[in-house]
């Protein structure tokens, strides 16, 4: 029988990789002639990765980027992000407890996420994370990603979980649409990296530390889901 399983995005959700996203995002900027932005305006900019992150940033100063310059500054910014990781980006308070948590009650756990999976993985191995996951899938490990529910069906079968027995946890819209298109619950932490408050896009739960993700928590929403 397979195991039950928690699923995690990355980004905003297990690590806090926003002061090197930022210094990323930063110096395509300033390699374009844009303003810096700093840590208020972050959220703002972020959305789906670096390229978004660069869009944003152009419109919110009202400035063109033709497509040629924004390939060149997402070069920019994918060399720089990868040449410092981990930097500055650390596990939230409370993420290794809850590690610890479900694999000692018999979870699997795997990271579904729109960050490449070599950084990913490079990001999770800097951090002496990436042992405890039993699959680690990112945007480019199959040939879809979310919100398409597949990359989370997939990533849960990779992981040698089962569907029915699953949570997912993250921080955005998108992860919270892939979730319900799964049929899958999804618990969103409210200290991640959208401009929204989660509690728009209606989770399953809301959670602001992961003191708050218990067994009792993921197997009440497992078994509403079956209900």
């Amino acid at each position: 029988m397979s195991r039950p399983i928690i699923v995690f995005d990355l980004d905003g959700t297990l690590i806090d990789t926003a002061p090197d996203l930022l210094d990323s995002l930063n110096h395509s900027l300033a390699a374009g002639g844009v303003p810096r932005t700093d840590a208020s305006g972050f959220r703002g900019f972020v959305g789906h990765g670096g390229r978004v992150m660069i869009e944003r940033a152009y419109a919110a100063h009202q400035k063109a980027l033709p497509s040629d310059e924004h390939e060149r500054l997402y070069g920019l910014f994918l060399d720089h992000y990868g040449e410092n990781i981990p930097g500055r980006s650390r596990p939230y308070p409370g993420v290794l407890d809850a590690l610890d948590r479900f694999a000692d009650a018999g979870y699997l756990l795997a990271v579904c996420t729109n960050k490449t999976e070599t950084f990913s993985r490079r990001l999770l191995d800097a951090l002496d994370l990436s042992r405890r996951f039993a699959a680690i899938c990112g945007q480019d490990t199959f040939a879809f990603r979310k919100p398409d529910p597949r990359h989370l069906l997939e990533t849960i079968g990779a992981a040698g979980g089962d569907p029915a027995s699953a949570v997912m946890v993250g921080d955005s819209q998108t992860d919270i649409d892939t979730a319900k298109a799964a049929g899958i619950p999804v618990v969103a932490v409210d200290f991640g990296y959208t401009d929204r408050h989660v509690r728009e896009f209606e989770p399953s739960k809301v959670i602001s530390h992961y003191d708050e993700l218990t067994i009792d928590l993921a197997e009440t929403l497992i078994m509403a889901i079956g209900a």
